[in-house]
C-alpha cells in the first residue's frame, strides 16, 4: 500500500467560469450550436413562407388605400409576433432539468437569461431582414423616404424588430413558467389571441375592454406601423368601390322643376360649381332648328305674343315659312357653345319657366347615369376624401413623437419580460422533483 506523503501540499482546484460574463460566452456558444446541429435554423425559412403568404394577399392594397394599409399593418404586425413567440416558446422549459442542475452547480440565472436575449435577438434581425426581403420580392411597394433614416423600409424594420423581440422576450417568460413544453405550447395560442384581439386596431372593443390594450405589445406595435404608412393620407376607397359596384341599379325619384334650378344655380356648392362649368357644345342644321321651334311648348303658348310692331311671333314664324327660309338653309349648320351654368341661368331668369317651377318630374335612371353626369373620378373622389378624413386616427399620425412613443413602448415591454424571466428562474430550484 502507498503511503501518504503527510508533507505534500494539499492542490485546491479552483472553480472556472464563475464570472458572469464569461457564462454569457458559453451559454451563447451552447445556443449557436443547437442553432446549427438541433435544428433551431428553420425558424428562418418558416419566417420567409409567412412574409410569402401575408405578401401576397396585402400587396395590392397596403400603402395604397387607408383600410388596406390598416389591415397590411395589422397582418405585418401578427407575423413578427409569431416569429418572435414561436422562437422561444420551448427553449427554457425543455432543459428545465439541465438549469436546475446548473444553477446549484453556480450558474448565474442573469447570465443564462442574457445570453438567450443575445441569441433572440440575433433570431430577430434575421427573422425581419427575411420578412422585409420577402415582400418587397413579392411587390409589396415601400414608401421610400423613411423619418429616421433616408428608407422607410429600414424604419419599418426597426418597428418590426421591436415587436418580434418584445413577443420573444414574452414568450421566454412563459418558457420559465411552464414546467414542461406541452404546458408551453398550450399556454401559447391564448396568449397570441390575447395579443390580437386586444390589440385595438381592427376590432372595435366594449369601452370597458379598452384598457386591456395597454398590456399587449400588438398596440404600439400596430400604432407605429400605421403611422410609419401614413395610413390617415391615404384614400377610404371602400365607399367610392360600392358605388361603383351600383352602377347598373335603377334610381327612381320625384323632383320639381324649382328644385333643379335652384341646385344648378347654387354657386356656393363646390360640386355644383364644378358642374357648372362643363361645356356643351353641339351642332344643330336649320331643320332641326324649325322641328325644335315649330314643336316646343313654350313657342305655341307664346305664338300671340307682339315680336315687332304690328307681327307676332306666330306671324313671324309664318314669313320665314312663306319666303322658303327654312327649305333653302335646312342644311346649314350652326356651331352652339355654352356651359351647363349659363343655360341653367337663361332658365331661371325666364318668367315663363319660373311660373313652372312647382311641376314636378318623375326620373329613372341608374347610378352609373348620375355618375356619368357628374363626373364618375371626381365623386369617387369626393367620397374618398370625405370618408378618409372621417376615419382619421391621431394616433395614426405620422410624426417623430408617436413613432418614438410607441417604440419606447416596445422597449419596455422587452426590459420587463427579460426581468420577470430572471426572476422566475431565480426559483428553478424550488421545483418538485
Amino acid at each position: 500500500m502507498a503511503e501518504i506523503n503527510e508533507n505534500k501540499p494539499i492542490r485546491r482546484y479552483r472553480a472556472r467560469h464563475r464570472g458572469r460574463s464569461e457564462q454569457v460566452g458559453i451559454y451563447l456558444g451552447k445556443l449557436l450550436r443547437m442553432f446549427v446541429y438541433q435544428s433551431d435554423w428553420k425558424v428562418l425559412p418558416m419566417s420567409a413562407l409567412i412574409a410569402g403568404l401575408v405578401g401576397m394577399v396585402t400587396r395590392r392594397r397596403i400603402f395604397i388605400t387607408m383600410e388596406g394599409t390598416l389591415m397590411g399593418s395589422f397582418a405585418l404586425v401578427c407575423v413578427a409576433l409569431w416569429n418572435g413567440c414561436f422562437n422561444s416558446i420551448q427553449v427554457i422549459c425543455r432543459e428545465r432539468d439541465v438549469i436546475k442542475r446548473e444553477h446549484r452547480s453556480g450558474m448565474h440565472i442573469s447570465s443564462y437569461i442574457f445570453s438567450h436575449m443575445l441569441y433572440q435577438l440575433m433570431l430577430c434581425i434575421l427573422q425581419t431582414g427575411i420578412t422585409l426581403y420577402v415582400l418587397r420580392f413579392i411587390g409589396v411597394q415601400f414608401p421610400a423616404d423613411g423619418m429616421f433614416t433616408p428608407w422607410m423600409i429600414v424604419d419599418l424594420g426597426i418597428t418590426m424588430l421591436l415587436i418580434a423581440y418584445a413577443a420573444d422576450m414574452l414568450s421566454l417568460w412563459v418558457s420559465s413558467l411552464a414546467k414542461t413544453t406541452t404546458t408551453a405550447m398550450t399556454v401559447m395560442p391564448f396568449v397570441l389571441i390575447f395579443q390580437l384581439v386586444f390589440s385595438g386596431g381592427m376590432l372595435t372593443l366594449p369601452a370597458w375592454t379598452a384598457p386591456l390594450t395597454h398590456f399587449t405589445i400588438s398596440n404600439p406595435g400596430l400604432k407605429a406601423i400605421a403611422a410609419q404608412a401614413d395610413t390617415n393620407n391615404r384614400p377610404f376607397v371602400t365607399i367610392s368601390d360600392m358605388v361603383g359596384r351600383m352602377r347598373n341599379d335603377e334610381v327612381t325619384t320625384t323632383v320639381t322643376l324649382g328644385q333643379v334650378l335652384d341646385i344648378l344655380t347654387d354657386r356656393d356648392n363646390p360640386t355644383v360649381a364644378e358642374i357648372r362649368k362643363i361645356e356643351i357644345n353641339g351642332t344643330m342644321t336649320m331643320a332641326e332648328i324649325k322641328e325644335l321651334l315649330y314643336t316646343s311648348e313654350t313657342v305655341a303658348v307664346h305664338r300671340n305674343d307682339p315680336f315687332t310692331e304690328g307681327m307676332t311671333v306666330g306671324d313671324a314664324l309664318d314669313l320665314l315659312e312663306i319666303m322658303g327660309f327654312w327649305e333653302e338653309n335646312a342644311d346649314q349648320t350652326i356651331e352652339l357653345h355654352s356651359t351647363v351654368g349659363e343655360v341653367a341661368d337663361i332658365m331661371a331668369a325666364n318668367p315663363d319657366i319660373q311660373s313652372r317651377r312647382d311641376e314636378s318630374y318623375t326620373l329613372t335612371t341608374t347610378v352609373g347615369g348620375l355618375l356619368d353626369i357628374a363626373g364618375e373620378k371626381k365623386v369617387r373622389t369626393f367620397l374618398e376624401d370625405r370618408a378618409a378624413a372621417a376615419s382619421y386616427n391621431a394616433d395614426y399620425a405620422l410624426t417623430e413623437d408617436n413613432i418614438l412613443f410607441y417604440w419606447l413602448h416596445l422597449m419596455g415591454f422587452i426590459a420587463l419580460f427579460a426581468f420577470l424571466s430572471t426572476i422566475t428562474l431565480e426559483f428553478v430550484d424550488k421545483d418538485r422533483r
